[in-house]
C-alpha cells in the first residue's frame, strides 16, 4: 500500500498512558535529530515493545475486563497475555536491534504517524 492510500485507509488506534505518550515524543524528536539513528536502535527497540504492550491491553485485555470474566479466565488469560509479550518482546528487540539508521528513522516515523 502507498502511503497516500495508507493515510486515506480505515484505522484502529489504541490509548497509551500520558507518561509513554510523552516518552515517545521525546525519543521520537532524539532520533529525528541524530546524527546516527542507529545508535538509539535499543531505545527505540524498547518503546516499540512499550507501544505493543499497550495496545494489546487497550485491544484485549481492557476489554475482557469489561465483561468481568471469572478467576481463571483472567489468570488465563494473564498467563497467556505474558507469553505472548515475552516472545514479541524478543522478537521486536532482534529485528530492531540490527537495523540501521533510514530503517530506525522508517519505524520512528511509522510510530509518529500512528500518534497524529
Amino acid at each position: 500500500m502507498k502511503a497516500s492510500e495508507d493515510a486515506a485507509a480505515p484505522s484502529l488506534r489504541f490509548h497509551c498512558s500520558s507518561e509513554l505518550h510523552a516518552r515517545a515524543l521525546a525519543l521520537l524528536d532524539r532520533v529525528e535529530r541524530a546524527e546516527d539513528a542507529a545508535a538509539h536502535r535499543d531505545e527505540v527497540a524498547e518503546l516499540v515493545v512499550q507501544l505493543t504492550e499497550a495496545g494489546l491491553d487497550d485491544y484485549f485485555m481492557k476489554p475482557l475486563d469489561r465483561t468481568r470474566p471469572g478467576f481463571v479466565i483472567r489468570q488465563s488469560a494473564n498467563v497467556g497475555m505474558a507469553g505472548a509479550r515475552q516472545v514479541m518482546g524478543s522478537v521486536l528487540r532482534r529485528i530492531i536491534g540490527h537495523m540501521d539508521g533510514p530503517q530506525i528513522h522508517s519505524v520512528c516515523a511509522s510510530i509518529r504517524d500512528l500518534m497524529r
